[in-house]
C-alpha cells in the first residue's frame, strides 16, 4: 500500500523548467509557499488516459476551483521539460501548469515512484492528486494498487468534490451550429450573456445534418443541449435562459 502523506510537507526539490530558450530552476518552497495548490500526477505525457481525461477536465474546471480558493492547478509527470511543454500546447491547457519531474525526485519523495519497465517507460509516477495548502499536503486521492492503470479517485471531479461538496457543477453545453446562421448567432450570444461556457460543433463537410438528426432528431440549427438534455433552438433556449433553469442544472 501506499503511503498516505496527507499532514506532511511536499519534498523540498528543484525543477529543472524551460521558459521559451532559458532553462529555469524552480522549487517547491517557490511553487508552494504561501499557496493553496492542486496537483495532479500521472505515469506520462501525451498517454491517452491523461491526455483525453485527466488533463482536460482539470483545465475545464480551472475556473470553478479558483473560485474556491485554489491559486494553481500543476500537472505533475516524470518527463523532462521540452516533453512537457508541448504536452501543455497540444493540450491546449492554458489554465493548467505543467511541471517537469524529469528525475522523479518529487515523485520519489512521495513514495509514489514505480516500475513502468513493462511497458519501456522506466520509473513513473503512480496516478494521484493532492491539495496542498502552505506546502502542507491536505488531502491526497491515490489509485488503488492495482495492475494497470486505474483512474477513479484522482480525477478533477473527485477533487471538487472535496472542495466544495455542496456547490454544483458548471454545465456541459453544445450547440450544434452552421456559419451564417442568425438563429445560431442569437443562441451563443444568450450563452455568453448568461456567462455559459459552451462547444460549438459546426456542421460541414465533416459534420453534416444526419449527425443532427442521429443525436437530435432535429432538422434545422441551433440545437442546444445542456448536461446531455436537448434544449432545443435558440426560442427554446432563451425560455430556458429566462427561467433560470441553468442555475438548478
Amino acid at each position: 500500500m501506499f503511503e498516505n502523506r496527507e499532514g506532511q510537507r511536499v519534498p523540498s526539490v528543484t525543477f529543472c523548467t524551460r521558459d521559451g530558450a532559458d532553462w529555469k530552476d524552480v522549487t517547491s518552497e517557490k511553487i508552494f509557499s504561501g499557496k493553496t495548490v492542486i496537483v495532479f500526477s500521472l505515469p506520462g505525457a501525451f498517454t491517452p488516459t491523461c491526455s483525453s481525461t485527466h488533463v482536460p477536465r482539470y483545465n475545464q474546471l480551472a475556473e470553478t476551483f479558483c473560485h474556491q480558493g485554489i491559486d494553481e492547478i500543476i500537472c505533475m509527470s516524470v518527463n523532462d521539460a521540452f516533453v512537457m511543454n508541448e504536452w501543455k500546447k497540444s493540450q491546449d491547457a492554458d489554465k493548467i501548469r505543467f511541471i517537469p519531474d524529469g528525475n522523479g525526485e518529487f515523485t520519489d519523495g512521495m513514495g509514489l515512484l514505480v516500475s513502468k519497465n513493462d511497458l519501456g517507460f522506466g520509473n513513473r509516477s503512480w496516478r494521484y492528486s493532492m491539495l496542498v495548502k502552505d506546502g502542507v499536503i491536505e488531502k491526497m486521492f491515490v489509485e488503488p494498487q492495482e495492475p494497470g492503470d486505474p483512474f477513479v479517485v484522482s480525477d478533477a471531479d473527485t477533487m471538487l468534490g472535496y472542495i466544495a461538496p455542496n456547490d454544483s457543477k458548471p454545465l456541459d453545453v453544445t450547440v450544434f451550429s452552421r456559419s451564417g446562421c442568425p438563429h445560431c448567432v442569437r443562441a451563443k450570444t444568450g450563452l455568453r450573456e448568461a456567462g455559459i461556457e459552451f462547444e460549438s460543433l459546426e456542421l460541414n463537410n465533416e459534420f453534416t445534418d444526419r449527425t443532427l438528426r442521429a443525436v437530435s432528431g432535429a432538422t434545422t440549427v441551433p440545437q442546444v443541449f445542456v448536461n446531455g438534455e436537448l434544449i432545443g433552438g435558440a426560442d427554446e433556449l432563451e425560455t430556458w435562459l429566462s427561467a433560470g433553469q441553468q442555475k438548478t442544472a
